[in-house]
């Protein structure tokens, strides 16, 4: 499987996501935002930003090549995906 130049920037990515998970840099620190600490904090901004990528992540593509499907392969073959053998079934 072949990879391109953007799929690959996602690997350095979430491998900085992951180490900066865990607040390094308050280690220490007992300082109180808004009666909450600060690493509280941390983790609500860095969530966040884990949030946006994983959704710019997906709606890149890169998802669905890491899967090693093509996007939209559902919508083209007109299947519906909510209906296919993993979908969500309400």
């Amino acid at each position: 499987m072949t990879r391109s130049r953007s799929d690959l920037v996602w690997i350095p990515t979430f491998a900085i996501l992951v180490a900066f998970a865990v607040p390094w840099p308050l280690w220490g620190v007992d300082r109180v935002v808004a009666g909450l600490p600060v690493w509280i904090w941390w983790h609500v901004a860095w969530l966040g930003l884990c949030a946006a990528l994983f959704a710019l992540f997906v709606r890149s593509g890169a998802w669905e090549r890491g899967m090693g499907r093509r996007p939209g392969d559902d919508v083209a073959a007109g299947r519906d995906p909510s209906k296919s053998p993993g979908g969500d079934r309400r």
